[in-house]
């Protein structure tokens, strides 16, 4: 493992009384269990299986997994010998909140064997986004989009995949206000203008897109891939999503294909319908191409990426990352100082490197000090890093 290239900034635990970190543990997963256990007839091994995760990573210690677990020697490499042992608490959010979702798929018998094998528990949550009035809205909201000029529709498709699960309030964004930034705006970061200077009409470009949810969320980031290709700034999307369910939604395989199943089969939205006919087509012809890196799941940040994946990432024109847990990753998941700059932090990346990111979480960088006065001031608690209410697009050409 790696060491982080400037870890001068403490790195985020889940120990402090009140911190986000502790209310996902404290909170949000055991009210995650419960989604799961009432969107399954899970047996009682598994039943009883999912109360002792909760127990353990409420109040006890970091458990091993099974010694014959198929993946026991790449969490070992990853740190778990580090933790085994330590409370939930005390280890390092990124980690530890990985390390629960690893044992939640252990413990509903994902990797098997048994009936229950490869059975996603997250589905139905994924699925029912997509069977939504805000997701028809979205489609219909397509059908107005394209009759726009094409830096129009380019600026509300990025701003619809930055928003994700906002993405009807990134459809309607005109593209005046996709430039709107600072205080002012719940952008706070818009370096679009760096984005599309490396993406200009006409050459072959390749994309990297690495995918964060699924459901409503990745609709957008297909759209937007279907918009590069379409309009000549790419000739290549690679879509990176997860080799297995993780943090509730965040996208496979399967998931990508559900959206598109979305798409095609939205007739009574003509725009929606034919771009997810180009992007079947386009994933038929290599054009878009789907992986699904084992890393893509590992609880470190992506500065310990292995030599595969670097070489692999260093092949794009640029690599777009969504999401909060990506940005987290991309950035370190530490308390920097929020004007750190953003391109000091992402140094290490192989080649430009582009985040998309609705603020869900404590880490931040690239702010400017009267920025972040401003928000400091509007909410002394930080709570404007957490409540998904704010997003930056920042770019390091």
């Amino acid at each position: 493992m790696l060491s982080d290239p400037a870890p001068d900034a403490p790195v985020i635990v889940s120990d402090e009384p009140g911190s986000f970190p502790r209310s996902v543990f404290l909170d949000r997963h055991p009210a995650l269990v419960r989604r799961v256990l009432d969107a399954f007839p899970y047996g009682p091994g598994q039943r009883r299986a999912l109360d002792a995760l909760l127990r353990e990573s409420t109040q006890g210690v970091i458990e091993p997994l099974a010694a014959d677990a198929p993946d026991r020697a790449r969490w070992d490499a990853w740190g778990a010998p580090e933790h085994i042992g330590k409370s939930w608490l005390d280890a390092p959010f990124l980690w530890a909140e990985s390390f629960f979702y690893r044992k939640l798929l252990d413990a509903v018998g994902w990797f098997g064997p048994g009936p229950w094998q490869g059975v996603d528990p997250f589905r139905p949550f994924k699925l029912a986004e997509l069977h939504t009035a805000e997701a028809d809205e979205e489609r219909a909201a397509l059908d107005r989009i394209a009759a726009r000029p094409a830096d129009e529709q380019a600026a509300a498709l990025l701003h619809g995949s930055l928003w994700g699960n906002r993405a009807d309030l990134g459809f309607q964004m005109g593209a005046d206000k996709a430039q709107e930034g600072g205080t002012g705006s719940p952008v706070l970061v818009d370096d679009s203008d760096a984005l599309w200077r490396l993406l200009p009409a006409g050459t072959p470009s390749t994309v990297y897109l690495v995918a964060d949810n699924a459901g409503r969320e990745i609709v957008p980031d297909l759209l937007l891939a279907d918009h590069l290709l379409r309009h000549g700034r790419a000739a290549r999307v690679v879509l990176h999503v997860k080799p297995h369910p993780y943090y509730v939604s965040d996208a496979t395989t399967a998931d990508v294909l559900d959206a598109l199943r979305h798409l095609t089969a939205s007739e009574a939205h003509g725009a929606a319908h034919a771009a997810g006919t180009r992007l079947w087509a386009a994933m038929s012809d290599g054009v878009l191409e789907v992986r699904a890196h084992p890393f893509s799941c590992a609880p470190l940040p992506y500065a310990d990426m292995p030599d595969d994946l670097r070489a692999d990432f260093a092949d794009a024109t640029v690599t777009l990352l969504k999401g909060d847990l990506n940005y987290r990753r991309l950035v370190g998941d530490r308390l920097w100082p929020a004007t750190t700059p953003f391109a000091e932090r992402t140094a290490y990346f192989p080649g430009p490197v582009a985040a998309l990111r609705t603020l869900k979480s404590q880490v931040i960088v690239g702010l400017d000090a009267g920025t972040q006065r401003t928000l400091d001031a509007s909410a002394p608690d930080g709570a404007w890093r957490t409540a998904g209410t704010h997003a930056v697009i920042q770019v390091r050409p």
